[in-house]
């Protein structure tokens, strides 16, 4: 129920259980009763002077479903109470989840229309219009691409090394410093990539597309990183689509563009985030506006003819107008897709912590409502200009509770990024804090095995990652082992 809260209340805090105090300005006391009547559900949500009240059947077929189900009967009736209390109608509705498609597919499934499936969630979880157009949108992107073809994989590699932290940035990577560790990370790398590549030859599965993200995989050496792809085509061979995170443009130069283009590298992601270099400065970025425009212009002129890049709306310090400056520079470019980030303040960011020892303080965020403007204007500008939104996801703590858009031009979307964001294809992850994701289409689950997050764990344990990569693809009773 606490992300229900946040929806209205942000990161404001929750506690759960009795409350004996009276009125009061600085506490909202929600009181939720539900009996089983007549066999019926009867919810009553009382609060701030407001009482709602609802009766709904038991829905499900097995216990889990039921369990499901029931639990999404109360969340849509807070949600209700709340935003009687607040006048606050998110853009995604009463929608907590990371991947609102699958509502979307979920209602397909029982044999509605994608438009009929659009109107189902604005009439049940009050999605708004807009967004439950952008699923029709995606869903048209995704027919064709969406499930992989059988005895298929996609494959992860991450890279943990940046040459600074933004910040904004809570992934499980460290700045490259003096470098000690990347020698001995590569080495452990090839090692768990060569234990499961026999893995993949005993079950006989081919890959469909990679992946080497981070962190920042041109960050590392050259030699390091070509080391890397190398043994990679060599182990899952067959490939259709390989992609790399090229993302900060200060690691790009023509030597490195050159050996990703020999290596087979098909995509690359070149990630501006911003035009503006005092909002780059700000996040702690080492490079410039212009640094990304040569970054570009050089990996065409090498060949490359599927670039993405990247843009955060909502960082610290901008507003509609500078984030538009940056939309038109990115067009200007003309890339083949881009990804639109709404800036999520994650606990365990730079930003986070420096937002709590402020006291709450907004450190130069955009004000209420700017997030939303700053989405919808790169929506319809990159429609206009021939994008069109092809996966999606959302994550906590986000920027008036809004999204991440990855828009393509036909042809171009990232088979990748459908595959794991909707979950539809088992990938094989390597490297610190990767997670692997295995489909078991029997029992419709998805089982994992996560890696360390830590490198010299990593490097230390990989032997062991790779056994639960094992015991996760054989045995039949797989579980998820913790990552500690």
């Amino acid at each position: 129920m606490a992300d229900v809260f946040r929806l209205f209340y942000g990161d404001a805090p929750i506690a759960h259980g009795e409350f004996s105090g009276g009125p009061s300005k600085e506490i909202l006391a929600v009181v939720h009763r539900a009996e089983l009547r007549d066999g019926l559900w009867k919810d009553t949500f009382s609060g701030a002077g407001k009482t709602l009240s609802f009766s709904s059947a038991p829905q499900g077929r097995t216990e889990v479903e039921k369990k499901r189900l029931r639990k999404r009967q109360v969340k849509l009736g807070l949600y209700a109470l709340l935003r009687e209390i607040t006048g606050m109608r998110p853009a995604w509705g009463s929608l907590t989840g990371i991947r609102p498609s699958r509502l979307l597919y979920e209602q397909m499934a029982e044999g509605k229309s994608p438009e009929e499936a659009a109107k189902a969630l604005v009439d049940v979880f009050d999605v708004s219009p807009s967004r439950a157009a952008l699923l029709v949108e995606l869903e048209t992107m995704q027919r064709g691409l969406r499930v992989l073809p059988e005895g298929t994989f996609n494959l992860y590699i991450g890279i943990p090394f940046c040459k600074t932290r933004c910040l904004y940035c809570s992934f499980s990577s460290g700045e490259i410093g003096d470098g000690h560790l990347v020698e001995p990370y590569v080495e452990a790398l090839l090692r768990e990539m060569d234990l499961c590549r026999a893995m993949i030859e005993e079950k006989g599965m081919r890959l469909r597309a990679g992946y080497v993200g981070g962190g920042t995989p041109t960050a590392i050496p050259r030699p390091a990183l070509e080391k890397i792809l190398d043994r990679a085509k060599k182990a899952f061979p067959g490939a259709v689509e390989w992609t790399v995170e090229a993302g900060r443009p200060d690691t790009i130069d023509r030597d490195m563009l050159q050996m990703l283009r020999d290596s087979g590298v098909t995509r690359i992601s070149v990630n501006p985030q911003t035009f503006s270099d005092a909002t780059l400065r700000r996040i702690g970025r080492a490079h410039t506006g212009e640094d990304t425009v040569r970054a570009f212009t050089l990996a065409r002129k090498i060949g490359f003819d599927d670039i993405n890049m990247d843009l955060i709306a909502a960082l610290p310090g901008e507003d509609l107008p500078i984030f538009s400056q940056t939309l038109d520079r990115v067009l200007d470019l003309a890339p083949d897709s881009v990804t639109v980030h709404t800036l999520a303040v994650k606990r365990s960011s730079k930003l986070h912590e420096q937002l709590h020892l402020q006291g709450g303080g907004q450190h130069g965020l955009p004000p209420e409502g700017e997030a939303l403007r700053m989405t919808e204007s790169a929506r319809s500008r990159l429609s206009q200009s021939g994008y069109f939104p092809y996966y999606l996801y959302r994550q906590k703590y986000m920027a008036g509770n809004l999204e991440n858009v990855g828009y393509a031009r036909q042809g171009k979307a990232c088979l990748y990024n459908i595959g794991n964001m909707e979950e539809t294809a088992s990938v094989l992850a390597l490297g610190a804090g990767a997670i692997t994701k295995w489909l078991f289409d029997r029992e419709l689950r998805i089982e994992r095995a996560p890696n360390v997050k830590n490198i010299e764990a990593y490097i230390a344990r990989v032997e062991e990652m790779a056994r639960r990569k094992r015991k996760l693809l054989f045995s039949e009773e797989s579980g998820e082992e913790a990552s500690r």
